[in-house]
């Protein structure tokens, strides 16, 4: 079981050491990745994914548990570390969505895989706008279908201890019921994204700058009263586009709502 994973600083882009020198994430925590584009966000996943041992670009070192990789006495455990969501997800295998699901529920060794995957059936559909059922096939699904199956797939079917959001909030689908759904499933989720929501939702955010881990911020009080704002923002901008995705107009024609 995986308790923690802990990320030894290595070097900037410009070869300074990193201002972050030691980065531990709990089981259960939420980590928004955040930065400019080419901060250095991409490469600090890829650290994580490649159980870094001092021998990529940035010199960083990944303990799992407190311990490298080779040394770790759950190996076999954490072959495959990290599972991902992003926004560019598209099925190729010609299946249906129960097929794949029972396929991949009886891989992961799940108890009840009939009961499993008719649960991801709907969470699939609470998260996308046009539902699908279990006789659709992989190939007719739309971008956001894909990338919805996927989310309630990741977080019930996949045993991976951690969850890679990659700027999910260009996906199609409702990316705060997403989050929400992914971070209640005791995993580490990692969010990498530009949306201020999304970087809210997290407990801290690790600020990437040239390369390297520049800063930690804690979530405070106050930015959950942002956060509470900015929901309310979404929930109505959300309802006006379903108004408006049902092809009905705003207000009635020469008086203003």
């Amino acid at each position: 079981m995986i308790k923690t994973i802990t990320i030894l600083g290595g070097r900037d882009k410009d070869g300074s050491p990193e201002k972050i020198k030691q980065l531990e994430i709990q089981a259960g925590d939420v980590l928004a990745v955040i930065g400019p584009t080419g901060s250095g966000k991409t490469q600090l996943i890829a650290d994580i994914e490649q159980y870094a041992e001092e021998e990529t670009l940035t010199g960083r070192s990944v303990l799992i548990n407190g311990l490298p990789v080779d040394k770790n006495k759950d190996r076999k455990l954490i072959r495959y570390l990290v599972a991902q969501v992003s926004q560019n997800m598209n099925f190729v295998i010609d299946i249906s969505i129960e097929e794949f699901l029972l396929m991949h529920a009886r891989v992961r060794g799940i108890a009840d895989p009939n009961k499993t995957i008719k649960e991801v059936l709907n969470i699939t559909n609470q998260l996308s706008g046009e539902p699908v059922s279990f006789a659709t096939n992989l190939t007719q699904l739309s971008g956001g279908q894909s990338r919805a199956l996927m989310v309630a797939d990741v977080a019930l079917i996949s045993n991976a201890p951690v969850v890679l959001i990659d700027e999910i909030e260009n996906a199609g689908i409702d990316r705060l019921q997403a989050l929400k759904i992914l971070t209640g499933q005791g995993k580490i989720v990692l969010v990498v994204s530009h949306d201020p929501t999304l970087m809210l939702m997290t407990d801290q955010r690790v600020v990437m700058k040239n390369g390297g881990m520049e800063k930690i911020c804690v979530t405070t009080p106050y930015e959950k009263k942002i956060l509470e704002r900015l929901t309310g923002f979404e929930k109505k901008i959300g309802a006006l586009r379903d108004h408006l995705r049902q092809g009905n107009s705003i207000g009635i024609e020469g008086k203003e709502d």
